[in-house]
């Protein structure tokens, strides 16, 4: 009975570490998408401005977390593709905490989409680009 352990054990754990290791590999493909030009990179001094008028994807973030990693080439695609009609952003909580503070962002990453200044619609984790296309295209025609 103790060897069946040690082999269940075993096999266990080489998955684990496998999993590990395709998580990984994920995380450091994503790494390399360079951000799209068209993202406009937002700072506690010009957040307000840049929400004011119109749609405003933002996309609350921070360098450390690794489903911020996987969100990122998202929202550099949908400003590649819709940065014509709506503002798509991005803000780094741990270097502007005062804005992320007022809006009571607790978990990274968090998208808000905003309209005209008020918070049209809130996603917390990652989304996908046909979710929040949709949830633009919504606040486009609002």
């Amino acid at each position: 009975m103790n060897t069946y352990f040690w082999i269940i054990f075993g096999i266990l754990f080489a998955a684990l570490i496998f999993s590990f290791y395709r998580r990984y590999k994920l995380v450091a493909s994503m790494s390399k998408v360079p951000p799209s030009d068209k993202l406009i990179i937002l700072t506690d001094a010009t957040f307000k401005k840049q929400i004011a008028k119109g749609v405003a994807l933002v996309d609350f973030w921070a360098e450390w977390c690794t489903p911020c990693k996987i969100q990122g080439p998202v929202v550099s695609e949908i400003a590649e593709e819709i940065s014509d009609q709506a503002k798509i952003c991005k803000l780094d909580v741990q270097h502007n905490q005062r804005t992320a503070t007022q809006l009571g962002i607790r978990n990274i990453p968090t998208i808000i989409i905003f309209k005209d200044g008020k918070p049209f619609k809130k996603f917390v984790g990652v989304k996908t680009k046909s979710v929040l296309m949709k949830a633009v295209n919504a606040a486009l025609k609002a």
